[in-house]
């Protein structure tokens, strides 16, 4: 019988919060259809062990956060020992002190929350630096939350690792979220993550999965776009790894994340309410040592990854 792997509760860093190993990312919430099927894949990490959930204001313009929100509400309120997390987005062009303030303001009505304790600037790689960093504003204006006791952490949650490296020289973060850069296919995120954790911050990781090749069998999309030739055959031999080793890519995937302990949780993105209880089977399924170094060995070359 599986059992949750050790740790599987542990704190976020310094932040005074607790996460589980696995977060439900909630990326693909909003779009699933009908509705409700939305709303059920929430209830399903909720009855389940997994008690982090993430999400942002803008994924899917504001849907993801609402079906949270239903299902959150459908239950009498949110669990004492569940932490939601959000993040703070722009509004067109507008990544403004204001506009920061408002984005957390809709994320908190549609969430049916008020206490939102760990909040990420999400994706500024989009908007001009000295725009984001000035006196008032994006930056300034969640530190001045945190101060304030508005919030109690804030996070910078973002993708290409050579802007990420930018903000994180600011020193004022509590929490780091990578995406599609730490997998079995690209190690875009090496430097960053070093970086983060020498200023004693706590990392998250998403995306593990590549959005897509890492996950279905043909697939030849990684990190949101098209992949290299080298990506999509490291992918296939790994698949044919772990195949003789009796798992899956997928499960493989996971747990290459999940055993890396600078990660305090690993965000997995789910659709569907049975995706909840299989990710959690493949948290919990032990795999024989001697498939990681056979994977490791097929590690497409730095050129091929995201930020090479």
């Amino acid at each position: 019988m599986s059992t949750l792997p050790a740790g599987w509760k542990r704190p976020l860093g310094s932040t005074g919060l607790e996460v589980t190993a696995v977060t439900l990312g909630c990326s693909p919430l909003g779009h699933v259809s009908p509705r409700q099927e939305g709303v059920a894949t929430v209830r399903a990490a909720l009855e389940s062990p997994i008690r982090t959930i993430d999400t942002s204001n803008n994924y899917a313009d504001g849907e993801s956060e609402r079906r949270i929100g239903e299902a959150l509400a459908a239950l009498g309120g949110k669990p004492e020992d569940v932490l939601v997390v959000t993040k703070v987005d722009s509004r067109g062009s507008d990544f403004s002190g204001a506009r920061v303030r408002a984005s957390l303001a809709e994320s908190r009505e549609r969430l049916g929350l008020e206490e939102l304790p760990l909040v990420h600037l999400h994706d500024p790689e989009y908007h001009d630096f000295a725009e984001i960093t000035k006196p008032g504003g994006a930056v300034d204006t969640l530190v001045a939350m945190r101060e304030a006791g508005e919030v109690r952490a804030i996070g910078l949650a973002g993708g290409d690792v050579r802007v990420m490296s930018r903000y994180l020289e600011l020193g004022v973060f509590d929490v780091f979220l990578t995406h599609s850069r730490w997998s079995l296919l690209d190690r875009s995120a090496g430097d960053v993550i070093s970086q983060a954790l020498d200023q004693g911050m706590a990392v998250l990781n998403a995306a593990v999965y590549g959005a897509g090749i890492l996950v279905t069998p043909g697939s030849t999309s990684y990190g949101y776009r098209e992949a290299p030739r080298e990506l999509v055959e490291a992918a296939a031999a790994m698949r044919e790894v772990c195949e003789r080793h009796g798992t899956d890519l997928r499960t493989a995937a996971l747990q290459f994340s999940l055993r890396d302990e600078r990660f305090a949780s690993t965000i997995v993105g789910m659709s569907h309410p049975d995706r909840v209880a299989a990710t959690v089977e493949a948290a919990s399924t032990e795999l024989p040592e001697e498939i990681w170094a056979e994977l490791e060995a097929l590690v497409p070359p730095r050129e091929a990854w995201l930020d090479s």
